[in-house]
């Protein structure tokens, strides 16, 4: 492109995102990204998490991203961000431990989705990890399950329908 129609070049340069921090400012979208499933449930309770944690935050932008097997991607969560006014972007993993993924994959995706944005800052948070409030979750979780093997209350919404939570007695083999 030449010097003498500087405005085609500034044109080609928004369209390819590279003045997207400029445009955008400081706004901090959130991209959760959790591993992906070939099972559309598996999928669909990410979208959930995602919508409740929106709800339960001051972070107006917020997107789930599957890391592999189904979409959206980590490039297609992040350039719904910088489209929604993102200049920052954080990448938080759906994950309990800082394993290959976290160290390796997420990081590798998250910087070849941002290279489509210039401008625009990014960072991979940890995962989850040992937060003492997962202690808490378990516990619900288990409290739940044995009040529902004992019939006591319904099952809950992750394992409805599957007759997952049923206490069996063990078989010597």
């Amino acid at each position: 492109m030449s010097n003498d129609a500087p405005h085609l070049q500034d044109d080609a340069n928004n369209r390819h995102g590279a003045n997207d921090r400029a445009n955008h400012g400081d706004a901090v979208g959130i991209v959760i990204v959790d591993h992906g499933s070939t099972r559309p449930a598996s999928n669909a309770m990410l979208e959930a998490f995602v919508e409740m944690f929106r709800e339960h935050t001051h972070y107006a932008i917020v997107e789930p991203a599957h890391m592999e097997l189904a979409e959206p991607s980590i490039a297609t969560a992040f350039a719904r961000c910088v489209e929604r006014g993102a200049g920052r972007v954080v990448v938080s993993p759906y994950f309990l431990a800082p394993g290959k993924h976290w160290q390796k994959d997420i990081p590798a995706l998250t910087t070849a989705a941002a290279a489509a944005h210039p401008g625009v800052s990014f960072l991979v948070g940890a995962p989850i990890g040992l937060h003492p409030l997962m202690c808490d979750l378990i516990q619900q979780r288990i409290d739940h399950c044995l009040a529902h093997a004992a019939g006591e209350a319904p099952e809950c919404d992750v394992c409805a329908g599957s007759g997952r939570c049923v206490m069996r007695d063990s078989v010597a083999g």
